[in-house]
């Protein structure tokens, strides 16, 4: 089988042969080079490449003494080829003057024992010129000197400096270019830079205005409704003085008169209650206080006390709960103002029909359904996501008729939000609306845990959790980082710490190691929820957890396990 070498040199053409014994045959060998490279399309440059690459390898054939190389000189559809072939017994071995020619020509290689190709590909593609044509000008050069050949480097090396001088002086223009274009984007970055600090600054700024002014507004909340409170339940005695049996005999227009002062009063006082529940609401302290809730006994009670404030015959109220009727450990007082809110809200807008309430368990998602639904005149689509903004209402005649403040809906949504739940409503204008409220499902089982504590630097992370475990621990403690965790700790062991890894100053591992250091705390069961969760344990935490998208049931799931395995 012959080798890829062999079958160019049987496909390719060949052009010219010589033998290289002395100095003079390389200064031929690289003159027939030369051409044999300009007469083939190749440019100036590349001719000069392989003039030069012929160049050293024939002064390394005269230094080594080789004698009689071959140098055939041949055209393939793509390459110029130079084949060497070296006497029969003759050696040749790499060297500067092969690692040179390497670094001129595309391909230089041996080809079996006294054999080496050179290779330079044609950048224009096949020869312009026949083979016969480039055969007669290659005949038709006349013998030349050293000197003469040396004049001819020399002015070659004369062109090839100029260029590189010239591609210096562009490289040089590049690099000035480069540079102004760097330091304008510099320029351009530093007062970018300087323009997002100041924002940033203002944002704090900002920020720290909107937080005074919240607090400002909930402290304004608190104390109307504080000072609101003492005249409204002053005029509620009064009036419950004037109408009792022990006062004297009214008219039944005074009584009727004395009567509407009376309902105007608690209703207002009603609505105080409501402003300083929004007010601690917002500022995160309404505190569930969960017990076990009887959903028959407080549905009745509801269905009971509503059903004479619908003002018809035409609305019926119903309620159901399912039987065996579930218990739940929820705030009671809290759950019984959403429901009449709702409730309330359906008879005032309802003309005609039903009005249902109804109480169901969702195993799967371990929550307590309640749903309100009823046929009155329904939500227009684009006002419903706004009727649980504080103070807003429907415009329509429908407002006009049944006075409200606004505040029942978004009232409503942040006790459900306080007690861990979710209030949602589905509204078709003409046809009615259902809402319906999410409360996680906490069944007195015996497994309520005393106190646990969270620390974490995430606010909004805190107000999650403990909505999480609302119901199912009585005392939630907080604390932002893992000092105050020590302190509140070290006043109130908790059964069990929920810790974040990552918090300013003392964090999670290191909190860890503080517990394991004191014997009061050490065995104290402790989960780690994080950001940078993983399977690996820091410090011996029973358990980690990660942030994003963590689940109730995988929370009190956790929570279980450990306590479970501390009691072992």
């Amino acid at each position: 089988m012959r080798s890829r070498h062999e079958a160019h040199r049987v496909s390719a053409a060949e052009l010219a042969r010589i033998s290289v014994r002395n100095d003079q045959d390389v200064f031929a060998m690289r003159r027939v080079g030369r051409e044999v490279a300009a007469a083939s399309g190749m440019s100036e440059q590349d001719q000069i490449r392989v003039a030069t690459a012929l160049s050293e390898v024939g002064r390394e054939i005269v230094v080594e003494g080789h004698a009689d190389v071959g140098v055939a000189f041949l055209l393939d559809e793509d390459d110029l080829v130079v084949s060497l072939s070296f006497p029969t017994g003759d050696g040749y071995s790499s060297s500067d003057g092969v690692v040179m020619a390497g670094r001129l020509m595309d391909v230089v290689e041996a080809d079996g024992p006294g054999q080496v190709i050179m290779r330079k590909r044609l950048s224009s593609g096949p020869p312009v010129l026949p083979i016969r044509q480039i055969r007669a000008r290659i005949d038709a050069l006349t013998p030349t000197s050293a000197l003469a050949e040396l004049r001819q480097q020399n002015r070659e090396l004369a062109t090839t400096l100029e260029e590189v001088r010239q591609l210096n002086t562009e490289l040089e223009e590049t690099n000035q270019g480069v540079m102004a274009l760097y330091n304008q984007l510099s320029a351009e970055l530093e007062e970018t830079n300087r323009g997002v600090v100041a924002l940033y600054a203002e944002l704090d700024e900002k920020s720290l205005q909107l937080r005074e002014a919240g607090e400002a507004k909930n402290r304004f909340w608190a104390t109307v409704s504080h000072e609101l409170r003492t005249p409204l339940n002053s005029i509620i005695g009064l009036v419950r003085l004037l109408t009792g049996t022990g006062g004297e005999p009214l008219g039944a227009e005074q009584a009727h008169q004395i009567g509407l002062i009376g309902s105007s009063a608690e209703t207002l006082l009603a609505l105080v209650s409501e402003l300083l529940d929004l007010a601690k609401a917002e500022a995160g302290r309404l505190d569930p206080q969960p017990t076990t809730v009887d959903l028959v006994a407080v549905t009745e009670r509801l269905r009971l006390t509503l059903w004479p404030t619908s003002g018809t015959e035409r609305v019926r109220l119903t309620a159901h709960v399912p039987e065996p009727a579930p218990t739940m450990l929820a705030d009671e007082a809290m759950l019984i103002r959403i429901l009449r809110n709702l409730l309330a809200n359906s008879l005032k807008f309802t003309d005609e029909g039903e009005v249902a309430l109804r109480v169901t368990h969702d195993a799967a998602a371990s929550e307590m359904v309640f749903t309100v639904t009823d046929t009155g005149i329904g939500i227009p689509a684009e006002h419903l996501e706004h009727v649980f903004e504080e103070f807003y209402q429907v415009p329509g005649p429908a407002q006009l008729r049944a006075k409200g403040t606004g505040l029942g809906l978004p009232y409503a949504r942040r006790l459900a939000e306080a007690m861990g739940g979710t209030l949602e409503l589905i509204s078709t204008q003409g046809e009615g609306t259902t809402a319906t409220l999410r409360l996680p499902h906490h069944a007195q089982d015996g497994f309520v845990v005393n106190r646990i504590l969270i620390a974490d630097d995430d606010e909004n992370f805190r107000a999650g959790l403990r909505r999480m475990l609302t119901g199912f621990a009585v005392h939630i403690d907080v604390a932002p980082d893992g000092a105050a965790a020590l302190e509140a700790m070290a006043a109130a062991p908790p059964d069990l710490a929920l810790l974040d890894l990552l918090m300013p100053g003392l964090g999670g591992a290191a909190l860890r190691q503080r517990m394991a250091d004191d014997a009061r705390l050490r065995d104290i069961p402790v989960i780690i929820v994080t950001a940078a969760a993983s399977t690996h344990h820091p410090n011996q935490a029973d358990a980690v957890l990660a942030k994003n998208g963590l689940r109730r049931d995988v929370l009190l799931g956790a929570i279980r396990q450990a306590l479970g395995s501390h009691d072992d």
